[in-house]
Order: C-alpha cells, then structure tokens, then sequence
C-alpha cells in the first residue's frame, strides 16, 4: 500500500494537507487517470486532515 507519510503539510501541532503534487504524481504511478485524482484528492484529503488531527488531539488528552 502506498501511503504520503513524508508528503504531509504540517504546522505545530496540526496536519494542514498533502503536497498535492506528490500525491499526483503518486495517482500517476499507480496508473490513476489525472483528472479523476484532480477530482477525489481534495475531498480524500479534507478528511485524512480531520481525522488524523482528531486522533492527534486525542493523543494529548491523555
């Protein structure tokens, strides 16, 4: 499985997103048509942001 571990945008505290062009690049490698990555990376993307910085502030609760 293929995942962008090193290709996320970070501040602080906080996931912000993806480098979108790594990821598109990555869609292209796995033989994803462009403009339908152009189309579902975004939403994927909102909520890998959402749940990985809800995961992490559950980490801190504890």
């Amino acid at each position: 499985m293929q995942r962008l571990g090193g290709q996320l945008r970070v501040t602080p505290g906080a996931v912000i997103g993806w480098d979108m062009g790594a990821a598109l690049v990555l869609a292209g490698a796995l033989g994803v048509n462009p403009m339908i990555a152009g189309e579902l990376l975004p939403e994927i993307e909102a909520v890998m942001v959402r749940k990985l910085n809800e995961q992490m502030e559950g980490g801190r609760d504890g």
